[in-house]
């Protein structure tokens, strides 16, 4: 076991986080963060000699035990998306999701069960993670009532009216990086689903960020039987919540794989990807694909307005431009693409 005074900060990110003066002062702050959960929550850290934490795009998770009881430490960089996700954890109590058991709001913190991190839904057979997916995002997609959570959320649709705006001017700005046509596609979605009157009884809790390794197996699962331990044994963690249409979910499990689409004809595979998990968990795919396209225009021109992200512009455009109908000529294979974060040598298109 490591104390508290030995919990390293993973390269990652310090690397991802050293660059600016609030990301240095945030990691020069977190020992003293993490010092501070231990011992007001109890926790002892469950680290071996060398081992390092585990850590995503915005936080540090620290393996833990309270009374013995496996759980782990979460200390997120303070930024918008880390300040609402206590409140969906808390709405969801451990069904479909992570669960919460304390959470600080002051410090970005939050103790949570501990799943395996070595098991996610990045390493299931597509077939069998569609059936994963539907069941958890049925789970998830909470109806709104009257707990003080729900307030804390932004509304899908009020994000697709600001991009009406935003969306053309930054094309405008950055050089018209990609065609007219595509920026239309998007733009309609924008006008048609984020339409004041489109914020009605069909609104659920929806978790943005909902890809393969944002969901992963509960540590039980290996003891159920196999059936259950498809579908029941896997949560979802790191949400990025807001209250909208499920179908904007689906989008992330689109850009994500795509070096598991058919090569005969990865087009129509990614088509029938979005039709596919749509229908596993009860959602429209047509409106599925019509939010992916917003999506995805809107993570090119984010791409597009940063250096050497040629290759993630690139996926984007393909993915956006497939699922409007008509892919992009002068881009690289699908299977060429990158993953997402993955280092790429593409350049800008």
């Amino acid at each position: 076991m490591s104390s508290p005074a030995e919990v390293p900060i993973p390269p990652d990110l310090l690397r991802r986080y050293s660059g600016s003066s609030p990301g240095r002062a945030w990691l020069g702050s977190l020992p003293g963060l993490v010092c501070g959960r231990l011992e007001r929550w109890q926790l002892e850290v469950d680290l071996r000699p060398g081992q390092l934490p585990w850590n995503g795009h915005g936080g540090l998770v620290v393996p833990v035990l309270r009374a013995g009881t496996p759980a782990a430490l979460k200390v997120a960089y303070p930024h918008d998306e880390a300040k609402v996700e206590r409140h969906a954890l808390r709405l969801w109590d451990g069904h479909g999701a992570v669960r919460l058991l304390e959470s600080d709001a002051g410090t970005c913190s939050m103790l949570l069960e501990r799943l395996d991190a070595g098991r996610s839904l990045q390493d299931v057979p597509l077939d069998a993670a569609v059936d994963v997916w539907g069941v958890l995002m049925r789970k998830l997609s909470l109806t709104p009532d009257h707990r003080p959570e729900w307030k804390e959320f932004d509304h899908v649709a009020a994000r697709a009216e600001q991009w009406s705006d935003d969306l053309p001017a930054d094309w405008e700005q950055l050089g018209r990086p990609f065609p007219r046509w595509l920026l239309e596609a998007a733009l309609e979605v924008c006008q048609i689903r984020g339409a004041v009157g489109r914020r009605a009884g069909t609104d659920v809790l929806v978790n943005t960020d909902f890809h393969y390794l944002n969901v992963l197996a509960r540590p039980e699962a290996a003891a159920l039987p196999s059936a259950d331990a498809a579908t029941d044994g896997f949560a979802a963690i790191d949400p990025q919540p807001m209250i909208g249409e499920a179908e904007f979910a689906v989008a992330p499990l689109l850009w994500n794989r795509i070096r598991d689409l058919p090569r005969a004809d990865p087009e129509r595979g990614l088509l029938d990807r979005c039709r596919d998990f749509s229908v596993a968990a009860g959602l429209d795919a047509e409106i599925a694909r019509q939010w992916s396209v917003a999506r995805e225009v809107e993570n090119a021109l984010s791409y597009a307005s940063r250096p050497h992200h040629g290759g993630d512009l690139a996926r984007s455009l393909w993915v956006a431009s497939t699922l409007a109908g008509h892919t992009l000529s002068r881009l690289p294979a699908a299977h060429d693409l990158p993953a997402p974060g993955e280092a790429a040598g593409l350049a800008a298109v």
